[in-house]
């Protein structure tokens, strides 16, 4: 009998009912095929669920993605087993147009980006414990046979010259990136190097604290909120139905960021989002960096910097506004991921910016948010990531590959792409996880790969294409 160690992870702001639910079909599932499970019977979801959990040795390690979490769990409890770990992750429930009920996909990717950088590995598998593909895994796993760390073919294709590479090295160099805050905790991806940032792209990131933005922000003057709120409302009529103290809120972030910008000669805008927006704000401030990057500044949320120079890196190779997204749901049968966040997009970006509709944060129900889909056509999904290889001089690595972003309806409440993957879906999602890539992608709708294949030789950096 084997002995399996299950570690579910879960967040409060998601639906806790269908992750418990999930979990008990899990457990059940294991149990059923024989084996030995070991590990909290409860969600983990606090730091002190996670002090309070003792694991003792087990055969296999499954880290059971009930809902989103942040990775440092996953790193506390799992960084240091024997792996590889087995990250499962679940189908996202409920009806077209309802918010984003799990965003357990996502959470894996980020728990295995964060395992690797602590030289731990993980496999994968998608799907609820009733589904047979599931079942006939989750069996082999326990006799011994973990799924591959499969990734899609790699290709390559024609380079872009080195005048036009050049023409956007000049292009970036002494570009301006405000950093607010820290990364969120057990965020890797967001952890950044400046100094590598200067050397090899020639940006300059500029630091201040949240402390530092909420001074900012209660020095917005009223009738400067109230000119940005009536703005706001002109562009965007759909925004008066949303509660009005807190939009004038969001309205007073905008303004505040747009200072700063103009203050710093900023080119982009990488901020902490939460946990302190909405619960010391009480207003989460998505729109407030879809206007500003209406306007063409680069915003990221989550204090993702390299999420930023990944977008500004797109834009010096000729794409228009790009949006930083997360893989959020996978069919496999119809060969698509749905691309997801939740609502910072630029208007410009929507399918029909006539119908950009502003509501509140999908999980946080606070104002304000965009909800509408984003446009269609043929999308380059791209990503530039720290590499924890000592022998990568650079200390970067990029990932690319191609897809179409199709008609369809806004799929979770946000801003949702629904792209069909050049390679296959399924392999493309599983070497992201498996390759403990980020779990930010920059889609574009402008083809840049021609420029990042030049752009990474000259820099030494490396680049897997898929």
């Amino acid at each position: 009998m084997s002995t399996v160690a299950l570690v579910a992870l879960a967040r409060p702001t998601f639906d806790l009912a269908c992750a418990q639910a999930n979990f008990d079909s899990a457990r059940a599932l294991l149990i059923e095929l024989g084996a030995q499970v070991v590990g909290p019977a409860e969600l983990v979801m606090t730091p002190e669920d996670v002090t309070a959990v003792k694991l003792p040795a087990a055969d296999l390690h499954i880290l059971f993605m009930a809902s989103f979490s942040d990775a440092s769990p996953a790193v506390d409890l799992l960084g240091n087993v024997k792996g590889p770990i087995l990250g499962w992750s679940m189908r996202e429930p409920g009806a077209i147009g309802e918010r984003l009920k799990l965003n357990s996909m996502c959470g894996v990717n980020l728990a295995a980006h964060a395992l690797m950088n602590v030289g731990q590995s993980i496999r994968h598998i998608h799907g609820n414990a009733d589904e047979p593909a599931v079942r006939q895994a989750i069996t082999a796993a326990l006799a011994g046979n973990l799924p591959t760390a499969h990734a899609p073919k790699e290709v390559s294709g024609e380079f872009a010259s080195n005048e036009k590479v050049d023409a956007a090295f000049a292009w970036l160099k002494g570009k301006k990136i405000g950093a607010v805050g820290d990364a969120p905790n057990g965020f890797t991806p967001c952890v950044f190097d400046g100094p590598q940032l200067k050397q090899l792209f020639g940006l300059d990131v500029r630091q201040i604290t949240i402390d530092d933005a909420f001074g900012k922000i209660s020095e917005v003057k009223d009738d400067a909120r109230e000119l940005a709120y009536a703005r706001a409302v002109a562009a965007q009529p759909s925004l008066a139905s949303v509660n009005v103290a807190e939009a004038k809120k969001v309205s007073g972030v905008e303004v505040a960021l747009d200072k700063w910008r103009e203050q710093e000669s900023l080119d982009a805008i990488a901020i902490r989002c939460w946990p302190e927006f909405p619960t010391d704000l009480g207003a989460c401030i998505c729109s407030s960096l879809g206007r500003l990057s209406d306007r063409g500044t680069v915003t990221t949320c989550e204090r993702d910097v390299l999420g930023a120079v990944t977008m500004m890196i797109c834009e010096s190779l000729g794409s228009d506004e790009n949006y930083l997204v997360d893989i959020v749901d996978l069919d496999a049968a119809q060969g698509l991921v749905r691309l997801w966040h939740c609502g910072s997009a630029a208007t410009k970006l929507a399918a029909d910016p006539i119908k950009a509709t502003q509501s509140t944060h999908c999980n946080r129900k606070l104002g304000v948010a965009g909800n509408f889909p984003l446009k269609t056509g043929p999308v380059t999904l791209f990503r530039l990531d720290r590499d924890v290889d000592p022998s990568n001089r650079t200390g970067l690595r990029m990932v690319v590959s191609r897809g179409e972003s199709i008609p369809a309806p806004n799929h979770f409440q946000g801003n949702t792409a629904t792209v069909v993957t050049q390679p296959d879906a399924a392999a493309l999602v599983n070497g992201i996880v498996t390759g403990g890539y980020p779990h930010h992608l920059v889609i574009s709708w402008i083809d840049v790969r021609p420029g990042l294949r030049t752009m990474a030789q000259k820099l030494g950096i490396p680049l897997t294409e898929w």
